[in-house]
Formats: structure tokens, sequence, C-alpha cells
């Protein structure tokens, strides 16, 4: 669904720094779907960063999107929703060999972006969701700009976030991940930088002067070095910005997040006075209208991960996304939102009082793996506490 045959679906190219060093530049090419992720573009980038990671030559590595409305809206979904048809209900989660393969070959990437040891700037320009947000948030160097719009929407899909969300969430000021797990809230540049998921605002029409002056830099074969050296590179462009209504709402949102339950917690996003604020509005109209059982997946992973290593997980969620994929309402909010789009998805579990902690066990039980081991075993955790 990603790209067309004639355009390569991420373009590489290596451009030659003032002393010869070369800046690896990775760009997602397919803006008629906002840069959507394919497995096959997830294939070609993680083997790319592989490369670039063995050759001494390569400083540093730039991750952009092509066009100007996204760095990455999230994952190919059209293609997981036709490989789930034809592996629906089945007994064994392992049946959908693509869904399976997607997870893992996209999970292996975010992780391998977060333990990367050279230095890797991400311009998360404009719609950066879901898989977009795993393939940035790993990142040295996140960028984000005025148009820059963070979320993690998978509660409109029958989905859970995703990519590292759980962990990632879990570690936003005040509990407000689960704030925004429930709600698909948006994150403009000042709240994404708050919540952990952005380090710098810059104006999107710097890009090329900032690609400029990095091509202008000398750069050592010092990793460590140039990570401190890209930093005061990047700080000679950064903007200053205002708190976004995440930061306006800390108070009521850290108040929701106090709460243990999640019964409570969405009674009580549902009874906030939205007034004229249409960024709470938007937020109670989208837990209202969301997947009950992503609601209940997304608070049980988000506490489950908080005591995980980042590959730990990963791994994790990797098993609930199989699930997911098997038997859950994923397939189903996928028809609604993007293939009949009538917006109009029925959730099984219809409510939150029938999607319990019972209802999610089931999700997080291990398959019998072909070889006795989890697909993502491997998965190092050098650096990995450091996003």
């Amino acid at each position: 669904m990603s790209g067309t045959t004639d355009e390569p679906l991420v373009l590489f190219e290596e451009r030659a720094a003032a002393n010869g060093a070369r800046i690896g530049f990775a760009t997602l090419n397919s803006p008629k779907t906002l840069n959507g992720l394919s497995l096959a573009m997830a294939r070609q980038l993680d083997a790319k960063l592989v490369e670039w990671a063995a050759d001494d030559g390569i400083a540093l590595v730039v991750l952009q999107g092509a066009g100007d409305k996204a760095f990455c809206a999230g994952g190919d979904l059209h293609s997981l929703y036709h490989s789930m048809l034809e592996h629906r209900d089945a007994d064994d989660v392992l049946a959908n060999a693509y869904a399976a393969e997607f997870f893992e070959v996209e999970y292996r990437l975010d992780h391998r972006i977060h333990a990367y040891a050279k230095p890797i700037l991400c311009w998360g320009h404009g719609i950066v969701m879901g898989g977009g947000i795993g393939l940035m948030s790993g990142a040295s160097h996140r960028i984000v700009t005025e148009r820059s719009r963070l979320a993690f929407p998978e509660i409109s899909v029958g989905l859970f976030p995703d990519v590292g969300g759980s962990w990632l969430l879990d570690r936003v000021p005040q509990r407000a991940g689960l704030f925004l797990a429930l709600t698909g809230a948006p994150l403009g540049m000042d709240d994404a930088i708050h919540a952990g998921l952005a380090d710098e605002c810059l104006r999107e029409d710097s890009r090329q002067a900032v690609f400029d002056a990095i091509l202008a830099e000398r750069w050592s074969g010092d990793a460590k070095g140039n990570h401190a050296h890209l930093d005061t590179l990047l700080a000679g462009f950064a903007q200053p910005s205002a708190p976004g209504p995440l930061q306006r709402h800390a108070e009521a949102i850290a108040t929701i997040g106090a709460h243990e339950d999640l019964d409570a917690m969405v009674a009580a996003i549902h009874a906030l006075d939205a007034g004229e604020d249409p960024w709470l509005a938007a937020a109670q109209k989208t837990l209202a209208a969301g997947s009950p059982g992503s609601a209940r997946l997304g608070f049980e992973l988000q506490r489950r991960a908080a005591s995980l290593s980042l590959a730990d997980a990963f791994r994790l969620e990797y098993i609930v996304a199989l699930h997911c994929a098997a038997h859950g309402d994923f397939a189903e909010g996928i028809r609604a939102l993007l293939i009949d789009k009538d917006r109009n998805p029925c959730w099984r579990p219809a409510t939150l009082a029938e999607a319990d902690s019972a209802f999610a066990d089931s999700f997080f039980i291990a398959p019998q793996w072909p070889t006795g081991q989890h697909p993502l075993a491997d998965l190092g955790t050098d650096q990995e506490t450091s996003a």
C-alpha cells in the first residue's frame, strides 16, 4: 500500500560533510499514504541502519518523511487488515504469518533506533502517529515543528499504543500517558517535548538550513562527541514555544491519572468540563467512540511495562499484538475507519464492564513459538532506557 512501483519506498542518500565524513539520509517515500510504514519499508530501513552502523565513514543519520504533511502517520493498516481477514479467529495466533512478521520487523527496527550508537536526527514534521512515533521516539535528536502533531490513536482502530508505547507513555509526567492512550489526544511541539517524545522545536522552513549546517561541519569517528556536536548545532536553530493543552490541563489530567482503577479513570475523563476547549472535547469523544477492549489493553500494558526494560516491553507488546490480530477489535476498527469508512465499528466487548481484567489476561498468553523462543528474544538492552 505504500509508494508505487516506480519509486523507491525509502530514499537513501549519503552526503559528504566538510571533512569527508558522510551523513546518511533516509526518507520515507510514500507521501500519498502519509508515509505509512509498510513491511517492505521497515525491512529496507532496518537493513540500511545496520549497514550504516558498521560503516566508520557514516557519522550520523537523518530520518525524515517525503511531502509536507507527515513524517509517518502510522503502520500500513490495509495490508494488516487483509491478512487478518484470511486468518480471523484462528486458534493459533501465529497462523497469520504476515502479522507476525510485520510486528517483529517493526518492533526490531524501533528498538534498533533506541539502541543506535551513532546520532539519529529525526525530523518529525506534520503527522507523527502510532508507527511514526515508534520510529521517532528512539532517535537521539527528535525534532518537532510548528505543524507537528503526535498521537497514539490506536483506541480508534481497536489496537493499543504499541511500538514501545506502553513503555514510553508510562514515563510521561504525572501519569498523563494513560490519558493519552485512552483519548488519542494529539500533542503539538511543546507538549511533545513535555511528554518526553521530542527534544527540540525548530521551524519547518529551517530544515534545509539545518541540513546545510550539518554538512558544513567536521564530524569525527567518535559517536559520543558527534552527539554533543549535534546538540550544539541544533540549539542554534531552536525556537521558543508556548505550553500546549496537555500542560494547561496538567492538574486535571494528573487527578485522572491518580486513579488506580480504569473505570474510575474513564469516568473522570467523561466528567471533565470541556467548556469551549476543543482539545478536551475531542479527547472525550474519541474515548467514548473507541474500543473498550483497547482501553483495557492500553491500561494493563502501561501497568505491566512500568517495571520492564524497553526490550521486555517490546516482547510483551508483540504477544498482545498477535492476539489483537487474531481475535481482537483490530480488524473491525480498520474496517470502520479505512475500508468501509462508515465510522461505525461494532466493538466486542461493547462496554468497559465487559472488557475487564479477565478479558485482558487472555491477550497476554504467549504462543508456542516454533523455535521454542520468543522471536524478539535477542533484543539487546544497551542504552534502552535513554529515551
